[in-house]
């Protein structure tokens, strides 16, 4: 299982640097082609999420994302450490943050919302988790070559 592991500061600008990484591993892990917009998309809104949080909630610590190849999927993990502040509250939901951060009187729950909805619209398979330590979007996709081998033994 190979695996490739980027952090980077929690600066906008440091979101097209993941999401470019993020595509040629994909492309390299075997993706398939016509996919590769999703995963850049998908990855830029989950980067760009975690760099929201860190940067309106004080966290100093790098964003972290994870790209792993696997023997039939290729997943890539985004987290942030941005404890989950009202995870509770927000009726079990996985991603909800009941508290906007501190300074920020915009409507932050809503833009994180719309942005885990963004992603949940390009990945079939998707999971968000909230604890204590951070939270972590999971997103994986099939890899091509598999999906072929089924196809010639079906």
């Amino acid at each position: 299982m190979a695996t490739v592991e980027l952090r980077f500061s929690a600066q906008p600008e440091h979101v097209r640097t993941a999401r470019l990484v993020a595509a040629a591993v994909a492309r390299r892990a075997g993706v398939d082609e016509a996919v590769l917009d999703e995963v850049r998309l998908a990855v830029g809104e989950a980067c760009s999420r975690a760099v929201g949080l860190h940067r309106g909630n004080g966290v100093v610590t790098p964003i972290r994302v994870v790209l792993t190849e696997g023997e039939k999927t290729f997943s890539i993990e985004v987290g942030d450490e941005v404890p989950g502040a009202g995870a509770e509250a927000g009726g079990g939901v996985p991603g909800a943050r009941a508290e906007a951060p501190a300074g920020d009187p915009d409507d932050v729950d809503g833009e994180d919302e719309m942005g885990l909805a963004v992603i949940r619209g390009l990945v079939d398979d998707v999971e968000v988790t909230v604890g204590e330590d951070g939270g972590t979007i999971r997103m994986s996709w099939p890899i091509a070559s598999v999906e072929a081998d089924a196809d010639i033994l079906s």
